[in-house]
């Protein structure tokens, strides 16, 4: 199913921001392989980051410190949600 899918290579752009995320303390240390998917799906514009990671992305908590901080470097944050919310439906 995934198999026609492209990759997204990461970039200078998105590890950038992804270390912001970092150094704002806004995730832990072992959380980094996170802040680069907020990054990526972030850098690239995307309009959902769907996840089944409610600690570190579809965290309800943590999307508004992410959210201003991708909005001072210019970005709009994706909207971080599981595929259940997404449906409409909670979740977590």
């Amino acid at each position: 199913m995934l198999q026609d899918l492209s990759l997204l290579p990461s970039n200078r752009e998105i590890e950038e921001l992804a270390h912001r995320f970092m150094t704002g303390h806004l995730l832990p240390t072992k959380a980094a392989d996170d802040a680069l998917h907020i990054a990526t799906a972030t850098v690239y514009g995307m309009d959902y980051l769907l996840t089944w990671n409610c600690r570190h992305i579809a965290n309800a908590q943590l999307q508004k410190p992410i959210r201003l901080v991708c909005q001072r470097e210019g970005y709009d944050l994706p909207i971080l949600c599981t595929p259940i919310e997404l449906r409409g439906e909670s979740s977590c």
